[in-house]
């Protein structure tokens, strides 16, 4: 009976040990595991924004802060130090929020001047196009958008009137980058205006110049995610009626000569000799048609 039981303790020492051992095993590769993420991410201190920065604010110590950030993902342009990201009065030049880091991208020179230039990519320029209430969309068109340029021209060619015109898309899904001499992408209530500032490249430029020239220039706001390409056919005035009528040109026709006389004109009357000398037609003659010949003959009296 003893010798069951030191055998039945022997047996539950053995699993014991398998189970912490089995357990240590687990609880290591668990703490190796948190190690290797922890030397994957090791932190840096960075500048991020302490509150909401709009478009053209000063940066300070008042909107700036220093946070802990990835050393793996720490973006490019981002700032070690606060005063490193104020230095030389430096504004924002685009709009910021809370805990957004802070980038060379979205800040100024060292001379403090919100330009856009500095937020143009590479390759890209800023391009302005005249707009009016109904050409910029009622002034739904604000900085950031996506708008498609439209063009609408006269059809050139020596036959074309004055109603033949025609509409063409000069350029797709541009960012806009201005209206009239806002650029702050945070102000969204529509306003009207009369330039549209576009970021396009610098072929793109040449063709709104153009444009500018040849018609009128109208935008068509675009959604924000759709950026689809492809060429879009020319629209003219025919294709707006479905049901094509057209009118042809009138024929101008010369008025009708008037009608020739079914007799002949006569010849004009000569003397007729008598044997009482030369009368003069008129006086006393008749006229006779012998196939629409006609002839006078005098009537002679008797005295």
């Amino acid at each position: 009976m003893q010798g069951r039981n030191i055998a039945i303790i022997a047996v539950a020492l053995f699993f014991g040990l398998i189970a912490v051992y089995l357990g240590n095993v687990y609880f290591k590769a668990i703490d190796q595991n948190q190690q290797r993420i922890t030397q994957d991410q090791q932190l840096s201190r960075i500048v991020v924004a302490s509150l909401d920065i709009p478009f053209a604010t000063q940066l300070g110590v008042s909107n700036l802060r220093m946070a802990n950030w990835p050393k793996s993902s720490i973006p490019s342009g981002a700032f070690t130090s606060v005063d490193e990201a104020t230095k030389g009065n430096r504004v924002a030049v685009r709009p910021m929020v809370a805990g957004e880091p802070v980038l060379a991208s979205k800040v100024s020179g060292t001379d403090g001047r919100a330009t856009l230039s500095a937020t143009l990519p590479t390759g890209k320029v800023a391009y302005t196009i005249p707009i009016n209430d109904v050409s910029g969309v009622g002034g739904f068109v604000r900085p950031g958008d996506l708008v498609d340029v439209l063009l609408t021209r006269p059809i050139p060619g020596d036959g074309a009137g004055a109603n033949d015109k025609m509409a063409d898309v000069v350029l797709k899904a541009v960012p806009v980058l201005g209206i009239d001499l806002v650029s702050d992408e945070s102000q969204t209530k529509p306003v009207s205006g009369r330039t549209a500032t576009l970021e396009v490249e610098i072929r793109d430029a040449q063709k709104l110049a153009l444009a500018i020239q040849l018609g009128s220039l109208s935008l068509a706001l675009r959604n924000i995610t759709d950026q689809q390409a492809g060429v879009v056919p020319t629209v003219i005035g025919r294709q707006l009626s479905a049901s094509n009528l057209y009118i042809r040109a009138r024929r101008e026709f010369a008025p009708a000569a008037p009608a020739a006389s079914a007799v002949p004109r006569w010849p004009p009357r000569q003397a007729v000799p008598s044997i009482f000398g030369i009368h003069r037609p008129g006086e006393s003659t008749i006229t006779i048609v012998r196939s629409t010949i006609p002839s006078d003959y005098e009537v002679q009296r008797a005295y």
